[in-house]
C-alpha cells in the first residue's frame, strides 16, 4: 500500500483513487496517464486487476457494419480441416484488400503442421476464413461472433485441401461462393 505522503505528493493519483475506489492493485504513471484526456483503448492495463479495467474501459463507439478488419498481417488462425496444418499465420488478404473478413481469401505460412499431413511448416497456403472472433453484423440484424479465429486451407483454384472441416460455419459463406467448404462443415451457424 501507499503512504499517505505519496497520494499528497501526486495530487492526480489521490483523485484517480476516488474515482476508482480503491479497486487498482497499483497505481504507476501507466496506469494514471489512462485517466482524464489519454486515449486507454490502445493501451495495456496487464499490471491492473480485472475488475479495474472493466471500470477503466470506455463504451464502444463502432457502428455496425464499419471497416474493421478481422485477419491482417501477421495474425494467427486456427487451421479447422484434415489438411495436416493445425495454426498459420496471415501473410495477405488478397484483392488488394488491407485485411481479411469471413469468406475472404488469404495466403497464409504454415507454423505448426501434423507429422504426415498433405502440408509442411513453413508451406505458403491460400485460404478462406470460416470463423472470426470479432462480431458480425448480419442483414436479419442478429449478430454472430465465434471464440476463435480459424480457416480452412484451398488451392488456387479455392477446392479445400482437407476433406472434412470441423466445428461450426457461418452461412455467409454462400455469397462469397465457397459451396464446397459448406458440404463439407459438420454444422452451420
Amino acid at each position: 500500500m501507499r503512504s499517505r505522503m505519496s497520494i499528497a505528493k501526486q495530487p492526480f493519483l489521490a483523485t484517480l483513487d476516488t474515482i476508482v475506489t480503491n479497486e487498482l492493485s497499483c497505481v504507476c504513471p501507466a496506469t494514471a496517464a489512462l485517466l482524464p484526456g489519454a486515449p486507454f483503448l490502445s493501451r495495456s492495463l496487464s499490471h491492473c486487476r480485472p475488475a479495474a479495467v472493466a471500470r477503466l474501459s470506455l463504451p464502444s463507439t463502432r457502428l455496425r457494419g464499419s471497416l474493421s478488419y478481422l485477419s491482417q498481417m501477421r495474425t494467427k488462425l486456427k487451421v479447422v480441416d484434415n489438411s495436416g496444418a493445425r495454426r498459420v499465420m496471415c501473410i495477405q488478404a488478397l484483392k488488394g484488400k488491407r485485411g481479411a473478413r469471413l469468406g475472404d481469401t488469404i495466403i497464409a505460412s504454415v507454423k505448426e503442421a501434423a507429422p504426415r499431413g498433405k502440408v509442411k511448416k513453413g508451406d505458403v497456403v491460400y485460404g478462406v476464413v470460416v470463423r472470426a472472433a470479432m462480431q458480425k453484423g448480419r442483414c436479419d440484424g442478429s449478430d454472430i461472433k465465434f471464440d476463435d479465429n480459424a480457416v480452412v486451407l484451398v488451392n488456387k483454384q479455392g477446392e479445400p485441401i482437407g476433406t472434412r472441416v470441423y466445428g461450426p460455419v457461418p452461412h455467409e459463406l454462400r455469397k462469397k461462393k465457397h459451396i464446397k467448404i459448406l458440404t463439407l462443415a459438420e454444422c452451420l451457424a
